[in-house]
């Protein structure tokens, strides 16, 4: 209990009230929370969360409001930007922040919000067109893959490549993630859920939320048996686009552009034109 309180009070303390009663936090001031260390990689955290905001029909300036402040350097002050954040920013930003870091898993806990504001009706994600269903559904296999592993490593999982490999090899026939990386032409370094259509996306969302629910609901706690569960519900996913006369996964075209070419371009489009990523 002392260690929710401690966890709740890192993010209480850096809240700050309007002048009309209503919350908001200084993405400077989260930016430290948080562990970074620099603006310009925490920028690029705040630019892939106000994707997540357009692509979710929510109006990003409500949510990252564009202020400035007054630093110190040395002994002069110099302005530098920064965002008056809502909750609902604040929970887009740690969705998309370095998942590494112990603090990001507070964070989602601290700003959760409801769900639908995260989802896209039937009728709204027809809506929209290929580029943005891949982006859309790709941030759903990210924010799904953190709870899949936090799960898989409650139940025994040590070696995440291994797991991960058993649920592919189920879903695509035997392939591993090096041998879809190859067969894509990417390199091995590159996340081979960058180079896939919407659909073929879908199919690994259904993936990871359903052995998701199976590694809970069987009790699962050894990596052996996780292993097993994750290829039999790949399978199992498998045979079902089988069945209904789908398109087997790996037979799916390849994307012209990754999922990273396509956050550029959706930033150039919220920048104006005029976004430049800084490395």
């Amino acid at each position: 209990m002392e260690i929710q309180k401690y966890q709740e009070k890192i993010f209480e303390d850096i809240k700050h009230i309007n002048k009309f009663g209503e919350e908001y936090w200084e993405a400077r001031e989260l930016m430290k929370v948080l562990g970074y260390h620099q603006w310009r990689n925490f920028s690029q955290v705040i630019d892939k969360a106000k994707i997540s905001c357009s692509l979710s029909k929510m109006d990003i300036k409500s949510h990252f409001a564009d202020v400035s402040k007054i630093v110190k350097a040395g002994v002069t002050s110099k302005e530098v930007q920064d965002y008056h954040l809502t909750r609902y920013a604040c929970y887009l930003i740690v969705q998309n922040g370095d998942s590494r870091k112990e603090v990001i898993a507070l964070g989602q806990s601290y700003f959760a919000v409801q769900t639908r504001k995260m989802e896209l009706t039937e009728e709204e994600f027809s809506s929209l067109d290929e580029n943005q269903k891949r982006l859309y559904t790709r941030m759903n296999v990210r924010n799904k893959n953190l709870y899949l592993f936090e799960t898989a490593k409650n139940a025994g999982v040590k070696n995440y490549g291994k797991f991960n490999n058993y649920g592919y090899q189920g879903l695509y026939n035997g392939e591993t993630a090096r041998d879809i990386a190859r067969r894509k032409g990417i390199k091995e370094t590159d996340d081979i859920l960058d180079y896939m259509g919407s659909e073929e996306l879908g199919a690994n969302l259904f993936r990871i939320t359903q052995t998701d629910a199976k590694l809970k609901r069987d009790k699962i706690h050894t990596e052996s048996d996780a292993c097993d569960t994750h290829y039999a519900v790949g399978k199992a996913i498998r045979n079902t686009i089988c069945d209904l006369g789908g398109t087997m996964p790996e037979e799916l075209p390849i994307p012209d552009a990754s999922i990273e070419e396509l956050e550029q371009e959706e930033l150039k489009k919220i920048h104006g034109g005029c976004y430049v990523l800084l490395v």
